[in-house]
């Protein structure tokens, strides 16, 4: 299947997840993130371009002592700053999270543990 045929079937799918009409939508893998919600206790809502969706659970991470770069994402202000940009989970700060990672998790389990 080509690209613009993947972009065609999953388009209208793709807008009633969170993208804005007139945005293009060129994928051909199912882990392309449309939209993201922030939780409360530190969890994601997220959907994919193909309508799968779960949830991201990342407060045991964010409170791990060796949480490195994660840490900043303790204040719930930047936690709540989650956002889709070109079909990955990111934060303002330039934190991100693996798709294909996450897409694998929910697509089994419906959540993705973060520790």
């Amino acid at each position: 299947m080509h690209t613009t045929e993947v972009a065609e079937q999953h388009y209208s799918a793709a807008l009633e997840h969170g993208l804005e009409h007139g945005q293009v939508v060129t994928s051909n893998v199912p882990f392309v993130v449309t939209h993201v919600t922030p939780r409360p206790d530190y969890q994601l809502a997220v959907r994919f371009i193909d309508g799968t969706s779960g949830h991201v659970q990342m407060r045991e991470m964010i409170f791990d002592p060796a949480a490195g770069v994660f840490a900043s994402l303790r204040d719930p202000a930047v936690f709540a700053k989650v956002a889709v940009e070109d079909g990955v989970v990111t934060w303002a700060n330039g934190l991100d999270l693996a798709p294909d990672a996450m897409y694998d998790e929910i697509q089994c389990n419906g959540v993705w543990i973060l520790r």
